[in-house]
């Protein structure tokens, strides 16, 4: 059956994207080969470009930037080779801020400056909300740009600074730019980790043996290189890691945090450990409060793989409702799947997921998703399990609407491309087109988080704009241009 033509009925990726994850390690021999392992760990973060940076004392600083995956570009001896020493940093990346294609090897990170006291590199998960600012005032005032990442006006800030050293260079220029950061940096002898006063995106700490220190996105890229987990970098810290010693420094006005709400439903791999807490822990939590919240009378409960998989297992728990894996995924489909012909590129999520027709003919079956974006993917999952024969087709979303775009370092459509923007809960479930659709409550996903009495308005523990609106830091940029009117963000 043909669909009626929508605004919302188009063939781009129907996914929140991370923007990107970071990885540094130092007090290791080859400590690259441990970053691109660290890197590969963390490929969910970011699929689309990714680069390391190393020092040592006889070949001085190294890169390579590559597009593509990590096990594509890092595994080898020859490009490892042309990386050695004992400390470096790596990050992949998603294009959020800065541009797309073929032409953007320059915006790919770790970004590398030389000042008068020798060399940093600096790779950074976040996005900075006045960056459009400062770059006009920084380029008049002189400064060249060699990307459009507004990583680069760190690197301009730090060479404008009086300090003396490095590590106090990146805390001036911190100081100057608002939005979310978690950065990894180094010199020619130090690793250093900062995350903004809020604490939106994540950085945690391991240790490497007797020797080495690594800081990461998640742990679970401390897992792949048998790094043992420490602590979380906490909100507006620095630490400075130098011959086996950690120095912690506070150079920010303290603030309430406000982790991204969405690593716990999302972002994070499951297993992961966010606040001492399993990732998977929560998900699943989410899938039990959401069956409370959001009940149905069905036969099979079945995740939308892989996201929906752990909030699946808690919604068939709590309901009693068998849970199934009705929908198979590609594991060999990826971002870099060739699509030769339009016909194929119609097929879309067909590519990626398969209904398992043997299960689904002639139930009523939950589909237990992450998040409705814009909505297309729901409607063709919808559509190839109804074709499978199903008798009911029940949408449950293990978050809640998602209404408003992310400026801290997602890569989300504009609001007027969301479809919880433009629609009520009813609308979204005629659009769709399922038997019943039902989102976990903004105190429901608080509660699984592990806050017992739910959302405090006054005092919110993470920061949940894309399902509230509530902005903690201006998004200035997008203010000045009219994409947000500065009520909303405040």
């Amino acid at each position: 059956m043909l669909l009626p033509a929508h605004p919302f009925d188009r063939t781009e990726d129907d996914r929140l994207r991370e923007e990107c994850g970071v990885f540094g390690l130092t007090g290791a021999a080859e400590a690259a080969s441990f970053v691109a392992l660290g890197l590969h760990a963390l490929q969910h973060r970011g699929q689309e470009a990714g680069g390391i940076v190393a020092y040592d004392p006889d070949a001085g600083f190294n890169s390579v930037r590559r597009f593509g995956y990590v096990r594509d570009s890092f595994t080898s001896a020859e490009v490892i080779g042309t990386l050695p020493g004992r400390i470096a940093i790596g990050h992949v990346r998603y294009s959020t801020a800065g541009s797309k294609g073929a032409t953007a090897i320059r915006d790919v990170q770790p970004f590398f400056g030389e000042f008068s006291m020798g060399g940093c590199a600096i790779a950074h998960n976040g996005n900075l909300t006045n960056a459009a600012s400062l770059r006009r005032e920084l380029i008049e005032r002189g400064s060249i740009f060699q990307s459009s990442s507004d990583t680069e006006c760190i690197i301009h800030l730090m060479a404008r600074s009086i300090q003396r050293s490095l590590p106090e260079r990146l805390k001036d220029a911190l100081r100057r730019v608002e939005g979310a950061f978690s950065i990894v940096a180094m010199t020619r002898t130090k690793l250093i980790g900062v995350r903004d006063a809020l604490g939106v995106r994540p950085l945690v700490l391991g240790r490497l043996g007797s020797e080495g220190f690594v800081l990461a996105s998640e742990t679970c890229a401390l897992d792949i290189i048998g790094a043992v987990f420490e602590r979380e970098i906490d909100p507006g810290e620095m630490v400075v890691i130098e011959n086996g010693r950690i120095d912690s420094f506070r150079p920010f006005e303290p603030r309430q945090p406000r982790f991204c709400l969405f690593e716990q439903v999302y972002f994070s791999r499951p297993d992961s450990l966010i606040g001492g807490r399993s990732v998977y822990e929560t998900r699943r939590e989410i899938g039990r409060i959401l069956a409370d919240e959001a009940p149905a009378e069905a036969d099979l409960v079945c995740p939308v793989p892989d996201s929906g998989t752990p909030a699946a297992i808690g919604y068939a728990e709590r309901s009693g409702i068998p849970f199934a894996m009705g929908i198979v995924r590609n594991q060999y489909v990826g971002r870099t799947f060739i699509e030769p012909t339009e016909n194929i590129r119609n097929m879309g999520v067909r590519l990626k997921l398969n209904v398992n027709r043997a299960l689904m003919a002639g139930k009523r079956v939950v589909l237990v998703d992450d998040s409705v974006v814009r909505g297309t993917t729901s409607r063709k999952i919808k559509e190839m399990v109804l074709e499978a024969g199903a008798a009911e087709v029940h949408f449950r979303i293990a978050s809640p609407p998602t209404a408003w775009p992310c400026f801290y370092g997602v890569d989300t459509p504009e609001r007027a491309k969301l479809l919880a923007a433009t629609m009520t809960e009813d609308e979204m479930r005629d659009w769709i087109g399922v038997t019943s659709l039902r989102f976990i409550t903004l105190d429901g996903l608080y509660r699984a988080a592990g806050e017992a009495a739910g959302r405090d308005p006054a005092r919110p523990r993470f920061c949940d704009a894309c399902f509230s609106g509530d902005y903690p830091v201006a998004p200035s940029d997008m203010i000045e241009k009219g994409f947000v009117a500065k009520a909303a963000a405040e």
